[in-house]
């Protein structure tokens, strides 16, 4: 019994490491990070607004809008969630137009399965 490592799983953690260092990879995650930073700051911005203003702006957030029981507070609240869909679709159509393109060539170049492909290819 052998405790060596086999031979194949040192190439392939060496190709790993290539593949990181590559200007491709690099530019997958500059690709990444130019849509999830902003996205980030954008709606925790939106959401420390709508905070800021239910703690400090009682009269603004209770004004009524629709009816008796509709308010700025809850307009804003349920765009909240409305932001967190949009956020995510947003992602979505992002990720198909720029960085799952460059993932899947990635992928082909070290030889795993991309998601178009299948388990066989």
């Amino acid at each position: 019994m052998s405790t060596d490592t086999p031979a194949p799983a040192a190439s392939q953690s060496d190709k790993y490491l290539a593949v990181q260092r590559s200007d491709e990879f690099a530019g997958l995650r500059r690709a990444l990070r130019g849509f999830v930073f902003p996205m980030t700051v954008a709606f925790f911005l939106w959401y420390a607004l709508y905070v800021i203003l239910s703690a400090y702006a009682r009269d603004f957030m209770g004004t009524k809008l629709f009816g008796s029981n509709i308010n700025v507070a809850l307009v804003f609240g349920l765009l909240q969630f409305v932001s967190t869909f949009l956020i995510a679709w947003l992602y979505s159509r992002y990720a198909d137009r720029k960085i799952d393109p460059i993932a899947d060539r990635i992928r082909a170049e070290i030889g795993e399965v991309t998601h178009e492909q299948g388990p066989r290819g």
